[in-house]
């Protein structure tokens, strides 16, 4: 059976093409429940999308984020479809960083990439036409992913494994596509995955040493293990994005960055659309509002990315766009 054409949306004129009269609906109804969820940290709606998602034909959308990025994932899929509504902006702190650094030299190390949405991103001119490495362990995700690649003139690297500590293997489990993880035990059915380390990127070859990277790690529960395994990349003008999970009252990545690691953390304060340097880990409890949403921290030793960090607190009033 031949698949389907993807819908098409784009962001920047809310112009939806290829879709049925029920698919537009859908559409309308996806939207608006983003827009209404928002108020509450977007609780109830991915389950919600993805119960509609059963009612549609299994066909993919073809998000334009910006002239230079496309971003294709499976129509109601519940994590992605916020995407439809145009005022929404995922993980709003890296935006700002991104964006800001169209003009730097760097590497993003993509980490978790799920289906590409930073990869292909930052890969685009608006962004700055970085060279990105995208680390995916999932098979299913990792089809995803590839297609994004390809939708995008496969201009970013793509490698099927996860990061840890050491190298070696791992069994990735999970029933959600953005929450899969080598982390915890391993269910029943789960998948067998390769395992390489960030300074084994240089090791290999991957990444040229003496490089400036950005590296996302957003691996479910395995940021701790990743940064042991980056400790000579992080020496350089290395940036670490980590997520820091909601639903986590200890902070456990940014107590063992603050703690255990020469780096520097940095956090974005909403209430300030400023980032602040973090010295009591009190300051995640007024941020991490919502236990169901994923905060990102930065740590760093770099100076040059300190010092960005510090510029772009500079221009913090401006509204960026993609």
């Amino acid at each position: 059976m031949i698949a389907q054409p993807p819908i098409v949306f784009d962001r920047s004129t809310g112009v939806l093409q290829g879709a049925n009269a029920w698919e537009r609906l859908a559409a309308v109804a996806l939207t608006a429940g983003a827009r209404i969820s928002s108020k509450f940290s977007y609780r109830g709606y991915n389950i919600s999308a993805n119960i509609l998602r059963k009612a549609l034909p299994k066909r993919d959308i073809a998000v334009k984020l910006n002239p230079d990025a496309i971003f294709a994932f499976p129509y109601g899929d519940g994590y992605w479809s916020k995407l439809l509504e145009r005022s929404y902006t995922y993980e709003i702190e890296l935006d700002l960083l991104f964006q800001d650094s169209a003009d730097v030299d760097y590497t993003l190390i993509d980490c978790g990439a799920n289906y590409g949405y930073w990869s292909v991103l930052v890969s685009s001119a608006p962004f700055g036409s970085h060279n990105v490495v995208a680390i995916e362990p999932s098979t299913a995700n990792f089809a995803k992913l590839s297609n994004n690649a390809s939708l995008n003139g496969n201009r970013f690297v793509i490698l099927k494994c996860a990061v840890g500590a050491a190298p070696g293997t791992a069994k990735l489990s999970g029933t959600k596509h953005e929450a899969l993880s080598i982390a915890g035990k391993p269910s029943a059915g789960g998948e067998d995955v390769p395992v390489i380390t960030l300074d084994g990127l240089l090791d290999d070859g991957k990444i040229p040493a003496g490089g400036k990277y950005l590296v996302k790690l957003d691996v479910e529960g395995v940021e701790i293990e990743a940064i042991k395994g980056g400790a000579r990349l992080l020496q350089g003008d290395t940036a670490i994005l980590c997520e820091e999970h909601g639903n986590d009252p200890s902070h456990a990545v940014s107590r063992f960055i603050l703690e255990q690691t020469p780096l520097k953390l940095i956090v974005y304060d909403p209430h300030s659309s400023r980032y602040e340097t973090v010295v009591d880990l009190s300051i995640l409890d007024r941020i991490k509002v919502a236990s169901n949403v994923g905060y990102n921290v930065v740590g760093t030793a770099s100076a040059f990315w300190q010092n960005r960090i510090e510029n772009l607190n500079a221009s913090a009033p401006k509204k960026r766009v993609h």
